[in-house]
Parts: structure tokens; C-alpha cells; sequence
């Protein structure tokens, strides 16, 4: 009797001790969650989420002795265009403004247009104006000081029905677009339980079945945000970290649990009983579930080497709930199945149910497109591959941007009345904010330096000292759109010629740029710099752990070059559509020009690991045949028809999952879900079913060559003969 395997030894631990494993588990995810709730959840701060020159201009604003407040504008304009400043009505509306903001709580600097000076705040036609305020706090106290203003700015609005009045700050906009985000995050998380449980269902044909991998997803998933609490007290967490986590932990719980429940099943439909059929499927789906797992934690890791703290967290919140995943799999998991034994197929849906038991859950139209791929193996490969790289073509003139306001959802009241501010008092991109560090940054020297780094500036320019005196912000305009290749060179002409000509030469200071154009240069340089050591660790480490998985160089070298594929199919298709400016009416968006700058690494890794999430487990059933005694082609054919359904399955969940992220309204999750969802589509159909067997079956037995000088590698059995469970 064969060694079992460290997951058999898990599942028959855990099938023994069914209340241990049950209520341990529970217990850790309530324990967790309490834990997590208490401490709190520590939110990377913006300033230290930035890379180069402008993070460190970043964080000398945030630690200087700026007063703490938000800026906010009210927009005057006639209804139909009607009246102008000069009449009475008009006038009338913006004194009422006036008046009204300084019986308002928590205002300060309030500046009519009509007071001396102000007349820029009066549009070159005369028929919009704006008062300007500022409300003072961090940006807690500011965001509950704002509805008290934007209440008043309603009352002078009904007031004066002839004109629009409308608020735009740092405070109101920030409330609205986190609302929204909130809105469209709460629909997600509410829309994908019940479409992954309907898809469950047609999976497994039985209620029960379905509920227990979502249970499993979700458990993980909660288990995991307690935990990030107290690790945020250590590194710092970005605040959609949690959208991720609950992305990937469903993802994943559900797939492992799939993968497990389903080689249950099966077996027993081959006439093993509850207990041996759930004993095997431990040896086998269940040490799938760990070499996939370690294989996603690789992928996920590879986020730490982008060296930025955005990814910094991502990669913590992801590998955890994976790795949380991965051990109620194959723990909690087990307990649960032995527990339930057959009931497990409780609420079966009947014609479902019968196909599944007819067919030992293996699919009839995967099988109709294996079986042809298997027969004519280099058109396959030709056709498949050549469709995969014409979809991929795009993403050569891909082009890395930040998105700015231009990615924000316009369909929003705010960003409506932030579109007519910007009409009516055009003020270009976001400025260059340079930061001016010194003893004194008042002293004549500092001064004539500042002078001279202006003198060149094509537009208003603003500066403002903190009252240590210490620190100078100035803002600079800057042509173009503030991330094309205009802006680019202005920049590049004031970091490297006019700041080291002018302010760089007054000794004791030290200048830093920032800013939407600066913040995204120097992301994307740190990207374009990291992304190249990015693909070597994951691919390396990926490449080691097949190898040693299944004592074959061939298989790993080629699971890389079809999730390349893979990945390259879904970087053109993203492409295409948002850069391009394709399908914009279908997805509700308007094309910024690229694709937003964190992206492409983020789906690189998130990809590389759900889909070789995938080939590792068909690759384990493929082997499992071949060391039964199958020849290559059999156990090619008998691999993946066996899990061509479960693979689709667990893939339609996750195009699902994905596919609602498209209907959100920010442009970077649009990207995000459209592109998530293409790859894992491509991958679980034209390359597992097609592009996988025509390779595997044209290689042969070459699938397992491995040198003579490798023979030392450990050897995994992958065909166990368990001892059956009596739980």
C-alpha cells in the first residue's frame, strides 16, 4: 500500500475528526473576523502610494504644517442662458450664495466674484460665475462638515429656480464618487453570490452540492478580512484591497472545493463507497488543490516585486485568502463531505442531476471538440494559436496611462457640474506641483529661485508656503492632456532643465515634482522597470514547481507558453476595446486613450495563477491516466474530457464574477472585469479543449521527458490506492 500523500492524510484526518475539523474551522473564521473588526483596518495613506520623485514631493506635503481643509466651488449660471453676472437676478443669486455659506457651519475663506481681485472667478462671457470656500479638517471631518454645504447650496438653489447653482470640491466630489463606488462594489458582492450559486447548480444538479464550494468561498473570504486587520498595522492596506480579496477567495474557494466534490462524486458514480470515493478523492483532487494553490501563491508573490505599495497589499490580501482557501480545501473540506455523505446530492434538479450521473460527469460537447482536436492535432494547434495571437496583436501599441478625472464616471451629478466648471473657466490638466524643501524657503535666495523656476510658465501660476516655512508648493501648468507625450516632454523639460537651471542651484534645497503627469510617469517607469524581474519569478518559480510536480521539463515550458497566450489575447482585447474606443455604447464608457498604468501587472499575475489553477489539475488527471498504464493519447483524451466540465464550470463562475465588474462605472474596473473575464473564457475553452490535447497529443511521449541528469527529482505517485475512511 503506497505512502499516502500529505493531502490524503489531511482528508482522512479531517474525515476521522468531522466536529474538530467543522467547528475549528468556524471557529477560526468567527475568531478572525471579531479580531479584525476590533483592531481595525489600517488604509494605505495617498502619499505613500506613489513611486520616485513624485512620492517623496508626496509625502514632504503631507508631513509639513499645511492646514488641513478641503476647497470647494459653487457654480452660478443662468438657466437657457437667459441672464448674466451684470443682472440683477443674477447678482442676487450669488449674494444669497454668499450669505448663505457664512451662516453655514465649519466655512472659512469665502470668496464672492464680485469682491475686488476676485474677477477671474467671472467667466470671459459673463454668464457663469463661482464662489469659492473652504471647509477646514482631514478628510474624515471634512466629508461629514460637506453635506451642511451642499444643504445649503440646495436651499439658495430653490430658491432662485432661474439659475443652476451646483457644488464641486475636494469634499463633495469625494463624497459623491465614494458613494457611487460603494453603490456599484455592494451590487457586485450582492449579484455574484446568487449567479455563482445558479451556476453551481447546473455544475452538480443537486442544491446541496452547489451551496458547499460558495460556503467554502465565502468562509475563506471572511476569515481572510479579519485577518488583514492586524497585518494592516504592519503594512498598510490600499482600500480596495478587499474588492480584490473577495474576488479572488470566491474565485478560488469555490474552484478547489469544486475540483474536490466533484472527483468525489464521480468515483462514487464508479461504485466506490461514500467513504473510499471521498478517501481518493483526497489523494488526487486533493493534492491538486495544493500544487495549484502553491502555484496561485507563486503568481500572487509576484506582486511584491512591482515595488509599490498598492501591489505591496494586493499581494498580501491575495496570497492569504488563497492560502486560506487552499487549507479549508483540503481540511474542513473533507469533514464536510464525510458528513454529509450522499446527502450531499440533496435538492437535485432532475434532468441535470440524471445527465450528470449518465455521462460520470464528463461533458458531451467538450468531448465532441476534444475528440476532433485530437484527430486533426496540427490544425488545432495552428488555427487555435494564430486566433490567439491575432487576438493579442493590439496590445503591441498599448499604451500605459492614468486616467485621471477622464476615467471617472461623467454620468454623475458632480462630475456633470465639474465638466461646466471646466467648460466655463477652461483651466487645462492638473498642474506640475513642484516642492520646494528648505531651512526657509522665505529667505531672498529661495525666493529668486522660485521667481526663475516661474518665469518660464505659460499660464497663472500659484504658490503657497507652509507656516513653518519649510516647505513651498508651486504649480506649474503643463501643455498637453496631462499624461500624453506633451505633457511627458514638459515635464521632462522641468525636471531635467529648468528645476536643476533655477531652484536647484540655491543651496540647502531640494525640489521634487508631483502631480497627475509626474505621478504617472513615475509609476509607469517603475513598472515598465520591475515588470521584466515580475515575469522571470513567477514564470521561474512556476516552471520549478511543475518540474518537480510531474518530473517533466516539456510540461511546464509548455503550461507557460499557453497562459502567455492566454494573457496576450486578453491584453489585445482590452486594447481594443478601451483604447481603441471600441464597443463603448455596449459597456457604457468613453475611451481615455490607453489603459489604465496598474493593470497589465495585476492581470499578469492574477492570470498566470487561475490558469494554471486549471492546467495543474488536468494536467494531475492526464498523469494520473498515464501512470495507470494509458497511452499518452488515451490519458490525454480520458484527462480532459473528466474535467472539461468542472473546468468550465469553475471558469463560468469566475467570467461571471469578472463580467459584473464591467458594469461598474469607474473606467479601471471596466478594464479590469473585461479583461479577467476574456482570459479566463479563452483559457478554459479554445485552450484547454483545443490548443492543450492537439499539443500534447503532436509532442507524444515527449510530454515526459526529463534529462537523465534530473532523475534525482522526488517522484509523486499520481495514482494512490487509499484505504477507505470508516468516519
Amino acid at each position: 500500500m503506497p505512502k499516502r500523500n500529505l493531502a490524503a492524510r489531511a482528508g482522512h484526518w479531517s474525515a476521522r475528526h468531522r466536529k474538530t475539523a467543522i467547528f475549528g474551522w468556524l471557529a477560526f473564521v468567527v475568531i478572525a473576523f471579531v479580531l479584525g473588526g476590533a483592531i481595525g483596518t489600517n488604509s494605505l495613506e495617498p502619499e505613500d502610494s506613489g513611486n520616485g520623485s513624485s512620492a517623496t514631493a508626496d509625502k514632504a506635503i503631507a508631513n509639513a504644517d499645511f492646514p488641513d481643509k478641503a476647497d470647494e466651488q459653487i457654480l452660478i449660471t443662468a438657466r437657457g442662458g437667459r441672464l448674466t453676472t451684470a443682472d440683477p437676478q443674477f447678482r442676487e443669486g450669488v449674494d444669497a450664495v454668499v450669505a448663505k455659506l457664512e451662516k453655514t457651519p465649519h466655512t472659512s475663506e469665502i470668496q464672492s466674484p464680485f469682491a475686488d481681485g476676485n474677477e477671474g472667478q467671472i467667466s470671459k462671457d459673463q454668464d457663469a460665475a463661482l464662489v469659492t470656500f473652504s471647509i477646514p479638517g482631514d478628510g474624515e471631518l471634512t466629508d461629514e462638515r460637506v453635506d451642511a454645504t451642499l444643504a445649503a447650496t440646495a436651499a439658495v438653489q430653490k430658491q432662485h429656480p432661474d439659475l443652476r447653482i451646483e457644488q464641486f470640491g475636494d469634499a463633495s466630489a469625494d463624497k459623491a464618487l465614494s458613494a457611487s463606488l460603494d453603490d456599484d462594489f455592494k451590487r457586485a458582492e450582492f449579484l455574484s453570490l446568487p449567479i455563482t450559486l445558479l451556476i453551481l447548480v447546473f455544475a452538480f444538479g443537486a442544491l446541496v452540492a452547489a451551496g458547499v464550494p460558495l460556503l467554502l468561498g465565502i468562509t475563506a473570504v471572511i476569515g481572510t478580512l479579519g485577518l488583514v486587520g492586524p497585518i494592516s498595522q504592519i503594512v498598510p492596506m490600499e482600500e480596495s484591497a478587499a474588492s480584490v480579496i473577495l474576488l479572488i477567495g470566491l474565485a478560488v474557494g469555490v474552484d478547489y472545493s469544486m475540483f474536490y466534490l466533484r472527483r468525489k462524486m464521480e468515483e462514487r458514480d464508479a461504485g466506490r463507497s461514500s467513504e473510499a470515493a471521498l478517501e481518493f478523492a483526497a489523494a488526487t483532487s486533493g493534492k491538486a488543490v495544493l500544487v495549484s494553490g502553491l502555484t496561485v501563491l507563486i503568481a500572487m508573490a509576484g506582486m511584491f516585486i512591482a515595488g509599490n505599495a498598492v501591489f505591496t497589499s494586493f499581494a498580501i490580501g491575495t496570497m492569504l485568502v488563497v492560502a486560506v482557501a487552499m487549507i479549508g480545501s483540503v481540511t474542513v473540506l473533507p469533514a464536510v463531505l464525510s458528513k454529509l455523505g450522499d446527502n450531499v446530492e440533496k435538492g437535485r434538479v432532475p434532468y441535470i442531476s440524471r445527465l450528470r450521473h449518465r455521462n460520470h460527469g464528463e461533458s458531451r460537447a467538450w468531448a465532441f471538440v476534444i475528440d476532433r482536436a485530437l484527430r486533426r492535432p496540427v490544425l488545432a494547434v495552428v488555427l487555435s494559436t494564430g486566433l490567439l495571437l491575432a487576438l493579442a496583436y493590439p496590445a503591441l501599441d498599448m499604451r500605459l496611462i492614468n486616467p485621471g478625472v477622464a476615467g471617472l464616471p461623467h454620468d454623475l451629478p458632480v462630475m456633470q457640474t465639474y465638466e461646466r466648471i471646466q467648460g466655463e473657466f477652461p483651466g487645462g490638466p492638473l498642474p506640475a506641483v513642484i516642492v520646494v524643501e528648505a531651512d526657509d524657503v522665505t529667505t531672498p535666495d529661495v525666493t529668486k529661485g522660485i521667481e526663475a523656476l516661474t518665469a518660464s510658465a505659460s499660464g497663472p501660476v500659484n504658490t503657497i508656503v507652509s507656516p513653518s516655512k519649510e516647505v513651498a508648493i508651486v504649480s506649474i501648468p503643463l501643455p498637453g492632456n496631462g499624461t500624453d507625450d506633451t505633457s511627458e516632454a514638459a515635464l521632462a523639460t522641468l525636471r531635467d532643465k529648468t528645476i536643476p537651471a533655477t531652484i536647484d542651484r540655491v543651496p540647502g534645497t531640494t525640489a521634487n515634482v508631483t502631480g497627475m503627469t509626474a505621478g504617472s510617469k513615475d509609476f509607469n517607469d517603475r513598472m515598465n522597470s520591475r515588470l521584466p524581474f515580475v515575469f522571470a519569478f513567477v514564470l521561474g518559480l512556476a516552471f520549478l514547481l511543475l518540474l518537480v510536480t510531474f518530473r517533466s521539463i516539456v510540461i511546464p515550458l509548455k503550461a507557460i507558453i499557453l497562459n502567455l497566450l492566454s494573457v496576450g489575447a486578453a491584453y489585445g482585447v482590452v486594447t481594443w476595446i478601451f483604447q481603441d474606443g471600441h464597443l463603448e455604447g455596449v459597456l457604457n464608457f468613453e475611451s481615455v486613450g490607453g489603459i489604465t498604468s496598474w493593470l497589465p501587472l495585476f492581470m499578469f499575475v492574477i492570470l498566470f495563477g487561475l490558469s494554471m489553477d486549471y492546467h495543474v489539475f488536468i494536467l494531475s488527471r492526464i498523469r494520473e491516466a498515464f501512470d495507470r498504464g494509458e497511452s499518452t493519447e488515451d490519458a490525454i483524451s480520458h484527462g480532459i474530457k473528466a474535467t472539461a466540465g468542472v473546468v468550465t464550470s469553475a471558469a463560468m463562475v469566475m467570467v461571471a464574477v469578472f463580467a459584473i465588474f464591467a458594469t461598474l462605472s469607474m473606467i479601471e474596473f471596466k478594464q479590469m472585469g473585461v479583461g479577467l473575464a476574456v482570459a479566463i473564457l479563452l483559457d478554459a475553452t479554445l485552450v484547454r479543449a483545443v490548443l492543450l490535447p492537439a499539443a500534447m497529443k503532436l509532442l507524444g511521449e515527449r510530454n515526459w521527458y526529463l534529462p537523465k541528469r534530473l532523475g534525482w527529482l522526488p517522484k509523486w505517485d499520481h495514482e494512490p490506492t487509499p484505504e477507505p475512511v470508516h468516519a
